[in-house]
């Protein structure tokens, strides 16, 4: 290796930002030719930090396994080697019309469309009372930015949410909504924070609990502005998140990868997340600010979507990806016009990285929903300490292409059989029932029958033929239809 072998220049000692303890006792670490064992164990128990290059080099140079193990270790230093969790929540896509082009969406409409929506309070309403009936705690509601909704349309929404449902969290508007909030509702400020903050403190006061991570894609800018035509810049989606963290809200961060970007443009993803969220613990955790909490990352899927008809890029040809190119800074006339899909290994090798680079995070999730549930559950060796959401409901990522759909008793089942102790969590990573195997009434120790669990389509795609448009999309597979 190259960049491994130099001697490290981070701030030795760090202290861990959620007090946790570093250190690994006597776990042994499978040791690469080229890697100082001392660093690597450094990296792995929170006292040294990873620079980009460094991260680069081991994404290319270290042995998948390896840089498993890495992660996997350092994910015991954070959550122990006993529990990985989940949470029961439902996606609620509250409107498919969206401004914004991504070429990466099968998802938005325009308004004009005949299949657009805009779900009314009542239908969503009855998603919420399914979710809770089922035992969900959160709901994560999102939606294209769709300018006929006024500011007091989410205001009445928040207000019947919590009328209705004092204790379910709400998860929602993500960061690119936020921004075309500024757009549509030309709040009072001078500045973008400032403007920001208005709407905020509008959407907290209603009922508003946290952020997702949506919209983030890849913040390069080479990148996005041809993937996320419309979408807003990098540092307009940081700013809401920031602004959320000062207004005391957590959040999460998320990143697709696996279309036209390059190696480097995930690091500096990675990076940009990492830093932000220094800034963020620093000005606002004295005070009672909000973080990011997660980061999730999963491949583009593409059917259905513009990007999807960009050729693949043949890797025995002798040429460069393109993205790769660009990434470090050297222009290719084909970037943008080759895509570089990501298979499992790819997806558990960033995935393994990003545990290592985002020191400052506390959960990392796994993404069974676009890669399945069998590498969802390797990704749990992998770096993650999460197995995400049950998902009664999703409609984006669907939309592409992809419709895995786990009962609750399936994903504790996966996550007991890659050796950990299942736990439902709320938002705030609070553990609400822990199943360790001597507990009888565990999801997956009532099975008796495994062939009625098997994973069923998450949503059909069209409008129902006895409901309104606004019926279009979800099709609710609820806990109880699937047992």
């Amino acid at each position: 290796m190259t960049v491994l072998d130099q001697t490290s220049t981070n701030r030795p000692n760090r202290p861990s930002p959620y007090g946790l303890p570093a250190g690994l006792g006597g776990m042994p670490l499978p040791e690469v030719s080229g890697v100082d064992p001392g660093w690597i164990r450094a990296i792995v128990s929170g006292t040294e930090r990873l620079t980009r290059e460094q991260a680069l080099d081991l994404y290319h140079q270290a042995p998948l396994h390896a840089l498993g193990r890495w992660a996997d270790a350092r994910c015991r230093v954070l959550h122990g080697d006993a529990i990985r969790t989940y949470v029961i929540d439902r996606n609620i896509n509250y409107t498919n019309v969206c401004t914004a082009h991504c070429t990466f969406c099968a998802f938005r409409r325009d308004d004009s469309d005949s299949d657009s929506y805009t779900l009314t309070y009542d239908e969503i309403g009855r998603k919420v009372r399914e979710l809770v009936d089922a035992g969900g705690t959160q709901i994560l509601m999102q939606g294209g930015m769709n300018a006929g909704l006024p500011l007091s349309w989410y205001e009445d929404l928040m207000r019947y949410l919590k009328a209705e449902f004092p204790q379910v969290h709400v998860h929602a508007f993500s960061p690119p909504e936020f921004i075309e909030f500024v757009r549509f509702f030309d709040p009072p400020g001078d500045t973008l924070d400032h403007k920001l903050e208005w709407v905020f403190c509008r959407l907290i006061a209603a009922g508003l609990d946290s952020l997702p991570g949506g919209g983030g894609e890849i913040f390069a800018y080479p990148v996005r502005r041809r993937i996320g035509y419309d979408k807003c810049r990098a540092e307009d989606w940081l700013t809401v998140m920031r602004v959320a963290h000062k207004l005391g809200l957590n959040t999460s961060a998320t990143m697709m990868f696996g279309h036209i970007e390059g190696i480097a443009d995930r690091i500096h993803h990675m990076d940009l997340v990492r830093d932000w969220q220094d800034r963020s613990i620093a000005d606002f955790a004295a005070g009672g600010g909000g973080r990011y909490k997660a980061f999730i990352a999963w491949p583009f899927q593409r059917e259905n979507t513009p990007l999807g008809r960009v050729p693949e890029w043949d890797p025995d040809s002798g040429e460069p990806f393109p993205g790769d190119e660009m990434a470090l800074g050297r222009d290719h006339d084909r970037f943008g016009k080759q895509v570089r899909m990501a298979g499992a290994t790819t997806y558990l090798r960033t995935q393994a990285l990003s545990r290592l680079y985002l020191d400052n995070i506390y959960s990392i999730g796994a993404s069974w929903v676009t890669m399945g549930p069998h590498i969802g559950q390797l990704a749990m060796s992998f770096g993650a300490n999460d197995m995400g959401s049950v998902m009664m409901e999703e409609n984006v990522v669907s939309a592409a292409g992809t419709t895995y759909c786990l009962t609750e008793p399936v994903l504790c089942h996966l996550i007991r059989t890659a050796g950990f102790i299942p736990a439902q969590r709320d938002n705030e990573y609070n553990l609400l029932r822990v199943y360790p195997a001597t507990n009888e009434r565990a999801p997956d120790l009532e099975i008796r029958d495994w062939s009625e669990q098997r994973a069923e389509r998450m949503t059909l795609h069209g409008v129902k033929q006895d409901g309104p448009a606004g019926d279009v999309v979800p099709i609710t597979l609820s806990q109880s239809e699937s047992n």
